[in-house]
């Protein structure tokens, strides 16, 4: 009997939780086309909100450019009042020509290492999004990968569009579909293997996310400054999962952007990030002990398969606001 009471409970609680996956769809999934770039621009006016954007990039000269110039196009200049006040490439040592590109498209380009030099910094894209805070001022901070193709403005604008006219909303993710080569699909490789998996059994309520994984997301700088930013790939599991604790789910929202087109990486470096989120999710559910924070992938050499062994991303910044120069920088 008391097995059968127990069952009960668990299926009602997974009842509940599935209605507010479902709530959360219908009350906080939207579309690019259901809020006008005018109707943003004149609540943006009237409230004296600033937007950052900011593109974090590795060896991207041949994308980095095509998308600053769109944003400067669309969304700066020619407006009555710019939707987007700062637009700034974060080079996180590009060996390419990625900071000259950037910058001679009309970005401000930063260099990784010339931010917070008291620190060393930790290769990693958390690493380069966390130092941006320090390079940023807007009241709102929006993520852009710098490998896109084909970059439609509605990348921002989207996923801007929310914070604005919603003060009950700080963060906002992308969905789109993101096709690989001819195949149609709505996620990722290591999006649908692990990520979703790790979401759907640990943190159901974010289950509703089209593109948990995406890295074009707008989040109100108030909240950025509070929560850890892993260092490496984990970075966008760990700022989801960690805001859903600090402002709850109906904080959150999704907008549909359309189509991602972008480069993708092969198997062993999606291996690699595939280890790194599934850290951030364990470091976030125990905050245990890690036995072996290695991955150990196979490569065929001419006498058979080789050994590499990587280090798997453990390190986190801890919340930009406990660190002096931000707090500093804010009493100015």
């Amino acid at each position: 009997m008391d097995h059968k009471k127990a069952d009960n409970a668990d299926t009602q609680g997974v009842l509940r939780v599935l209605e507010e996956v479902e709530r959360w769809l219908a009350d906080r999934s939207w579309s690019a086309a259901d809020r006008p770039l005018d109707q943003l621009l004149d609540l943006k006016r009237a409230a004296g909100t600033t937007v950052s954007v900011v593109l974090p990039a590795l060896d991207e000269e041949a994308t980095v450019g095509a998308i600053v110039e769109v944003i400067r196009r669309e969304l700066i200049e020619g407006l009555p009042v710019p939707l987007v006040d700062e637009l700034v490439v974060i080079d996180s040592g590009s060996a390419d020509r990625t900071a000259e590109v950037a910058a001679k498209a009309g970005a401000r380009v930063v260099h990784r290492d010339e931010i917070l030099p008291r620190i060393p910094a930790l290769p990693g894209k958390g690493e380069v999004l966390w130092r941006s805070l320090l390079a940023t001022t807007g009241d709102i901070v929006c993520f852009v990968d710098a490998d896109l193709r084909d970059f439609s403005a509605a990348f921002v604008s989207g996923i801007v569009g929310p914070l604005l006219t919603d003060p009950g909303v700080q963060f906002v993710k992308a969905m789109y579909d993101r096709p690989l080569g001819d195949a149609p699909g709505q996620g990722g490789r290591v999006t649908e293997l692990v990520a979703r998996p790790l979401l759907n059994l640990h943190w159901p309520q974010l289950a509703g996310f089209v593109q948990p994984l995406g890295g074009e997301y707008a989040v109100r700088r108030s909240l950025l400054e509070r929560l850890p930013f892993p260092v490496g790939y984990g970075v966008e599991l760990g700022l989801l999962v960690d805001a859903l604790h600090t402002v709850g789910l109906d904080a959150l929202a999704q907008v549909d952007v359309g189509v991602r087109l972008h480069r993708h990486q092969d198997g062993q470096a999606l291996g690699r990030m595939a280890a790194a989120i599934y850290r951030t999710a364990q470091v976030r559910l125990s905050r245990g002990h890690l036995v072996r924070p290695e991955l150990t992938q196979f490569e065929r050499g001419p006498e058979g398969f080789v050994p590499r062994t990587y280090a798997v991303d453990t390190e986190e910044r801890p919340p930009m606001r406990g660190v002096q120069e931000y707090g500093r920088r804010h009493v100015a």
